[in-house]
C-alpha cells in the first residue's frame, strides 16, 4: 500500500495519511488533515475505514463537517428498514426493544416476521397502543394514572397483579412504546441472578451514553426467590433500571416488603364479559378479513357464550375463538357439539389467592346462616380439586369459633367428619363434608368462647399481666415440703359442697372482677341495611340468645 495515499480516520472518517493517524487522534482529530482540494493521492480502503453506524460517533470537537465515508470492503450496508408493529419473545426470554418504535434488532426481522405469521390468535390480537386496550380505564384509560406517567416522561418502577388475561404484559410493552425508555423483557422461570446483573450493567451503559432508561419487565415476578427480589433494590433505588414486575399473585405475600417499597403496586380487574366480548368481535373482524369463509355457528349468541366461559380471561377467549373456528369447519359440527368440546374446567389454584378467597368464601357463609352460598362455595373447591382434609379442618375450626356454646353437639360433628374423610376418601367423602357444613350452617350461632378466649389473650399483652403470681390456695403441692410451706392450703373442693357452690377466687389478686367472658351469644349491633329487606325484620334484642331472624308476621286482617 503506498505510505503517501490518505486513509479514513476511524473516529472522524476525515482523510489522514498513515504516518500521521496516531499524532491526529492525539490531537483530537483536529489536526494532519489532508485537504481534500490538494492534489493528493487517491485515498486508499483500510480496516481503519467506519461502517454506516460509526459516522454518527463524531468527535465533539470537530468543527468542520466530516467528508462522507467510502465504502468499506470489510462492512456490510446497512438493511432495508422494514416496520414491524411490535415485538415477541418467541421463547418467553429477554428480548431488547427500540421503545421509540417497538422494533427489534434488524437481524432478527426476517424470524420475527415469520414468527408473526405463526402466532397464535391471542398474540396477533394483542393492542398496537393504549387506545386499543379494552378495560382498565383508571390504569390506561384517558384520565388513567398510567397515561398520566407517560406523559410526564417519568416512569416509576412498578408491580402490575392481575388475573390471567388482564394485560399485564400488553401493557408494560405499550408503556415502553409509548415512552422513550429502552425495554428488556425477562421471565423469572428461566432468568437467574448472574443474568440480570448483566442487564443492570448493560442498562447503565445505556443511560451513560445515550441518557436513556431502561425498563427490565419480569413475567412472574412472584416465582423470584427472596434473594433474586433482593438484587433488584439497589439499581432501582439508585435511578440505574425501572422494574415493571407482572404477578398473578397478592405481591403482598409473593413479592418481599422491600421490592414492594420501591414499587407501585396497581390491581388489573378481571375484564367484563362485556370487555370480552368486545375483544372476540375485534379478532372476528379480523379473522374475517383473512379467512374466506366463517362459519355461521360462531354467531352472535355464541360470542356471548364464549365471553360468558372465559371468566374474565381475554387469552382464554381468544383461544376458545380460534379453537372454534378450527372446529367449525367440519360439516358435522353442530352448535351443540361445538359448545360441548369447548368445556372449561374452573381455574383455581390450589397455592393462590382462589385458595384462601374460597375457603374465606365458605367459612363467612356458614357464619352468615346461608346454607345455598354454603353448598355452592363448598361444591366450587371440591369439584377443582381442593384437599377435602383441609377443608374438614377448617370445619372443626368453625363449629367452635361460630357455633360454640349455641350447640357445642357441633364440634364432635365436625370430628366425626373429618374422620370420615379420612376413612371413606373423595368423592364419597364430599356428602359427610357437605352435611357437616350445612348443619353449621343452619346451627344458632355462639361466638362467647372465641370473643372470650381473645380477651383473655389481649390481657396478657398488658404489662405485668401475663406473669402475675399464681394464688397460693390454687398452686400444686405434690411434696410434704410444700405442704408445709402453705402451698395449696385453704383451697376449698367444690365437689364436697352443696351444688358444688363456694366462696373462693380463682384469679390473681391483681385481676380479681375482670370478666373476659360475657354473657351475650351475639353482638348487639343492628344492620342498617336489613330495614330494606322484605319479608324479614331483624330482632336486635333477640340477639345474644338465639337466631336474630324471625319472619315479619303479615298485618292484621
Amino acid at each position: 500500500m503506498d505510505d503517501t495515499a490518505p486513509v479514513d480516520c476511524p473516529i472522524c472518517s476525515k482523510p489522514v495519511k498513515p504516518q500521521h493517524i496516531n499524532p491526529h487522534l492525539d490531537s483530537g482529530c483536529e489536526s494532519f488533515i489532508v485537504d481534500a482540494t490538494e492534489n493528493a493521492p487517491k485515498r486508499v480502503l483500510s480496516f481503519f475505514t467506519p461502517g454506516p453506524k460509526r459516522v454518527a460517533s463524531v468527535s465533539s470537537k470537530t468543527t468542520a463537517p466530516p467528508t462522507a465515508p467510502t465504502p468499506s470492503p470489510f462492512t456490510q450496508p446497512p438493511p432495508q428498514t422494514q416496520h414491524v408493529d411490535r415485538s415477541i419473545s418467541p421463547t418467553g426470554t429477554k428480548r431488547s426493544l427500540d421503545a421509540t418504535n417497538g422494533d427489534p434488532p434488524s437481524p432478527k426481522r426476517t424470524k420475527l416476521s415469520a414468527l408473526q405469521k405463526a402466532a397464535p390468535l391471542p398474540e396477533r390480537m394483542r393492542p398496537r397502543s393504549l387506545d386499543d386496550v379494552v378495560g382498565q380505564e383508571e390504569l390506561v384509560g384517558p384520565n388513567g394514572v398510567i397515561r398520566s406517567m407517560i406523559a410526564s416522561g417519568n416512569i416509576p418502577s412498578m408491580i402490575l397483579w392481575g388475573g390471567p388475561g388482564t394485560g399485564k404484559t400488553t401493557i408494560a410493552r405499550l408503556i415502553a412504546k409509548a415512552s422513550n425508555y429502552r425495554f428488556v423483557e425477562i421471565v423469572s422461570t428461566s432468568s437467574g441472578v448472574g443474568e440480570v446483573k448483566k442487564l443492570f450493567a448493560e442498562a447503565l451503559g445505556e443511560l451513560n451514553l445515550t441518557g436513556r432508561r431502561t425498563i427490565i419487565f419480569c413475567d412472574e415476578i412472584h416465582r423470584f426467590s427472596k434473594t433474586q427480589q433482593d438484587v433488584f433494590l439497589g439499581p432501582i433505588e439508585a435511578g440505574q433500571v425501572t422494574l415493571i414486575g407482572a404477578t398473578t399473585e397478592n405481591p403482598s405475600f409473593k413479592v418481599v416488603a422491600a421490592l414492594m417499597s420501591r414499587c407501585r403496586p396497581f390491581h388489573l380487574e378481571r375484564l367484563t364479559e362485556s370487555e370480552i366480548r368486545d375483544i372476540l368481535e375485534r379478532a372476528l373482524a379480523s379473522e374475517s378479513a383473512v379467512k374466506e369463509h366463517i362459519s355461521p355457528l360462531i354467531d352472535d349468541e355464541f360470542l356471548s357464550h364464549l365471553a360468558l366461559r372465559a371468566d374474565g380471561d381475554a387469552r382464554q377467549a381468544l383461544t376458545l375463538l380460534s379453537l372454534s373456528l378450527s372446529l367449525s369447519t367440519s360439516p358435522q359440527t353442530t352448535s351443540d357439539s361445538l359448545r360441548a368440546s369447548l368445556t372449561k374446567a374452573s381455574l383455581y389454584d390450589r397455592s393462590g389467592d382462589q385458595h384462601y378467597d374460597s375457603i374465606s368464601a365458605l367459612h363467612k357463609s356458614i357464619r352468615g346462616s346461608d346454607p345455598d352460598a354454603t353448598l355452592y362455595y363448598l361444591s366450587r373447591m371440591l369439584q377443582s380439586g381442593e384437599d377435602p382434609l383441609y377443608i374438614s379442618r377448617r370445619l372443626i375450626v368453625v363449629a367452635s369459633e361460630d357455633v360454640g356454646l349455641a350447640d357445642p353437639s357441633m364440634l364432635s360433628l365436625a370430628v366425626s367428619a373429618h374422620q370420615a374423610v379420612e376413612r371413606v376418601g373423595m368423592p364419597e367423602a364430599g356428602i359427610n363434608i357437605a352435611h357437616c357444613a350445612v348443619a353449621l350452617a343452619l346451627a344458632n350461632k355462639s361466638t362467647r368462647v372465641y370473643r372470650g378466649l381473645h380477651a383473655a389473650m389481649a390481657a396478657l399483652k398488658e404489662p405485668g399481666v401475663a406473669n402475675l403470681p399464681v394464688p397460693v390456695h390454687l398452686r400444686n403441692a405434690p411434696t410434704r415440703l410444700m405442704k408445709e410451706m402453705g402451698v395449696g392450703k385453704g383451697y376449698k373442693y367444690n365437689p364436697d359442697f352443696k351444688d358444688g357452690r363456694v366462696k373462693q377466687e380463682y384469679l390473681p389478686e391483681q385481676l380479681r372482677g375482670r370478666t373476659f367472658l360475657d354473657e351475650r351469644d351475639l353482638g348487639v349491633k343492628a344492620d342498617p341495611d336489613l330495614a330494606r329487606d322484605e319479608g324479614e325484620i331483624f330482632d336486635g334484642e333477640s340477639a345474644g340468645t338465639h337466631s336474630p331472624w324471625k319472619k315479619k308476621l303479615p298485618a292484621a286482617a
